[in-house]
């Protein structure tokens, strides 16, 4: 199967880094992986989204055409990737900041609470590993325990601290799935 993810929120979101991780996992899974990354023009609150594709095909370009998911941590992202959806395909949306339900009925809408369970947890800057959690709980386009190793990798040395916390928040973003 080929999964063609668009991820977007604000600038600082951890939007490139979720998008990142995932297509590393997928990487180190053998499979074939594009990440292109799309900044606004501001550095911090700004537009900014990626796309990844992950296949056991080849992948012919990096842009997503048709995607079978969405995640979107902010509204801006909503309004604008939701109509990008396939049908039957996922869109994930960060309930803690987007207070509109999604419009279309023909794909599978996942409302994940992604700031308040970070903020619950101590940190908002994990939201986007909340996300994550939930959109492989659903889709397994990767295995749960590469992009724990994968994040081990990440964070290493003086970052090591934040490691049990970003693999909590996979962990929280996967039972807010039912």
């Amino acid at each position: 199967m080929t999964h063609q993810i668009i991820m977007a929120g604000f600038g600082g979101q951890g939007v490139m880094s979720m998008g990142k991780i995932l297509a590393e996992a997928g990487l180190k899974e053998g499979k074939n992986v594009s990440w292109l990354p799309s900044y606004g023009p501001e550095m911090r609150g700004g537009t900014a989204n990626c796309s990844v594709i992950i296949s056991e095909e080849p992948v012919g370009a990096p842009t997503v055409t048709e995607a079978t998911a969405a995640i979107v941590m902010n509204r801006p992202s909503l309004d604008k990737f939701e109509k990008d959806v396939i049908p039957g395909g996922n869109l994930f949306i960060n309930s803690s900041l987007i207070d509109k339900k999604a419009e279309r009925t023909d794909i599978n809408v996942y409302y994940v609470p992604a700031n308040e369970i970070a903020n619950d947890m101590g940190s908002g800057k994990i939201a986007n590993m909340v996300m994550l959690g939930a959109y492989l709980k659903v889709t397994n386009a990767a295995k749960e325990d590469t992009i724990m190793e994968y994040i081990s990798e990440v964070f290493s040395g003086k970052k090591a601290s934040v490691v049990p916390m970003n693999k909590e928040a996979l962990k929280r973003g996967a039972d807010c799935i039912k």
